[in-house]
């Protein structure tokens, strides 16, 4: 099974792909595109081509199932509304099952398991990594 991990931040879509096998061994894949930016969260052209991108992407790279990272929707680490709105667009995809995950479901994950993240892994990218793996 392929899955995506994404982490949402200002205006990008942080993105992480592995493969699950069979054997329960998890194979990170390298691929080219790692973010997909919305360029301007007023304009509609700038909103369709965000979801056109992200429906592309998921399919072209045959993704079964995709986790966010949940962002709070109140107090001091809140999400921009520009994260909602990216969220929203992901999870109408006509794709793939999207699931939310929850920061405090990543950091109990962290303490509990040791994690090696992927040398071609970017540390940018190691939220939407350990988001898969915590799911």
């Amino acid at each position: 099974m392929r899955i995506c991990g994404i982490e949402l931040k200002a205006n990008n879509t942080i993105l992480s792909v592995i493969d699950f096998g069979e054997d329960d061994i998890i194979d990170y894949i390298d691929l080219k595109i790692k973010k997909i930016t919305l360029e301007d969260d007023e304009n509609k052209e700038c909103i369709k081509n965000y979801y056109e991108s992200i429906n592309e992407f998921l399919k072209s790279n045959s993704i079964e199932k995709v986790i966010i990272k949940k962002r709070a929707k109140k107090g001091a680490f809140s999400g921009g509304a520009v994260t909602f709105k990216m969220e929203g667009l992901i999870q109408l995809n006509n794709i793939c099952d999207v699931q939310l995950l929850s920061a405090q479901s990543l950091s109990s994950y962290e303490k509990k398991n040791p994690i090696e993240f992927p040398k071609k892994l970017m540390k940018y990218q190691q939220q939407s990594y350990l988001s898969i793996l915590a799911a």
